[in-house]
């Protein structure tokens, strides 16, 4: 059966090489031109190919022909067309892949570009302590508001959130916080036993647990809990639209999800916080029971006797401030979310991180003020 194409190489000591293509370039039959199209090695200062006497084509045809043209354009000898019906050298011009222009960004000082970097996230942190000022100052005006009695208090609102804030972390803060009390206990007596001080256990577990630990745990555990639901809640109303829809029937966002999660928290920090100090004080009277022979009655007149009011009152004074803070941050990163679902997991995670760190850091504050008014 006689073929029914055929491919005619011009001479090869011609300067410019020439290809004539005739007859049905389809499937049946796309090995064989494939082979004789890529016969021949790029040569000379250019390649024409002709495709007068082409009467068929198909996409397979089409991609044999598109090779040659890319085979001969990457050796550096230019390719065209010649002499191709309409509808051939649209379809062949169709599938003619250009090869990608890969733009490389030239490369600055690196100095600079750190520089740069740094600027651009101090700028960042600059917008969002500004964002964060404001939203305070508007809280704060409200809250001012509503205990003055210009604004409705929302009790039930009130009561829900100190329910889950508080009622349901009871089982958590206390595990917690036992655990600690038992390691303090423990640490403490393996250290002071050296010096034959095992009497003085009492006085570490009673002190740092009542004026720091019970207090500084039991508010990084609430952040990491509440504070992330805060965030997670009012991002995901923000998202839904729902606080547009209470702008649009006269709530203010503000007074409705805000303010009754501050009252809540800081009310709440107070009673977990002296619920924490309790939990830590009994499991370091089982360790001082077990280990030491102190019997709890001992103990508890040990501790009457190292523990003074001032650090009672200290960490009182310190949990509804932390509280107060934990809300707030959860409540800011909720309202700052924007865009997706995405941007609410990222604002809960920074709600969590920066309520522990600024926790920390007004616990660092509240030490140095109390140290320098005398209260050791």
């Amino acid at each position: 059966m006689d073929k029914l194409w055929d491919v005619d190489w011009s001479p090869p000591d011609q300067a410019d090489a020439r290809v004539v293509l005739s007859g049905r370039l389809t499937l049946d039959s796309i090995t064989e031109l494939d082979n004789a199209l890529t016969g021949r090695r790029p040569a000379g200062f250019g390649l024409a190919i002709d495709l007068k006497g082409v009467t068929g084509i198909d996409t397979a045809g089409a991609w044999a022909v598109n090779g040659l043209v890319q085979r001969w354009n990457e050796a550096g000898v230019p390719a065209q067309l010649e002499g191709a019906a309409p509808d051939v050298e649209r379809l062949v011009g169709a599938l003619i892949v250009r090869p990608l222009r890969v733009v490389r960004r030239a490369r600055g000082n690196p100095i600079i570009d750190r520089l740069e970097r740094i600027g651009r996230a101090v700028t960042a942190q600059a917008k969002n302590v500004a964002s964060f000022v404001g939203f305070l100052g508007e809280v704060l005006v409200v809250l001012a508001q509503t205990l003055i009695g210009r604004r409705r208090l929302r009790g039930h609102a009130v009561i829900h959130q100190a329910e889950a804030i508080g009622v349901s972390a009871l089982g958590i803060v206390g595990l917690l916080l036992f655990l600690v009390g038992l390691v303090v206990a423990q640490q403490g007596a393996v250290q002071l036993r050296q010096f034959g001080a095992d009497i003085f256990t009492v006085n570490l577990i009673g002190r740092a647990t009542t004026r720091e630990l019970g207090i500084l745990l039991t508010a990084i555990m609430v952040a990491g809990r509440s504070g992330s639901a805060f965030a997670a809640q009012i991002g995901s109303m923000k998202l839904n639209q729902e606080i547009d829809a209470l702008r649009t029937i006269g709530l203010d966002p503000i007074e409705v999800l805000v303010i009754p999660r501050v009252i809540a928290a800081s009310l709440m920090m107070l009673g977990l916080a002296f619920y924490g100090i309790v939990c830590a004080l009994i499991a370091g009277g089982l360790f001082v029971w077990a280990e030491l022979d102190m019997p709890p009655g001992a103990y508890l007149l040990r501790l009457q006797e190292v523990i003074p009011l001032s650090d009672f009152v200290i960490g009182m004074v310190k949990a509804p401030v932390f509280g107060f803070i934990i809300a707030l941050m959860g409540c800011f990163h909720g309202f700052n979310v924007t865009g997706n679902a995405e941007s609410v997991g990222n604002s809960t995670t920074q709600a969590v991180v920066e309520s522990i760190f600024v926790v920390i850091v007004f616990d660092a504050l509240f030490a140095f003020f109390f140290s320098f008014l005398g209260y050791n």
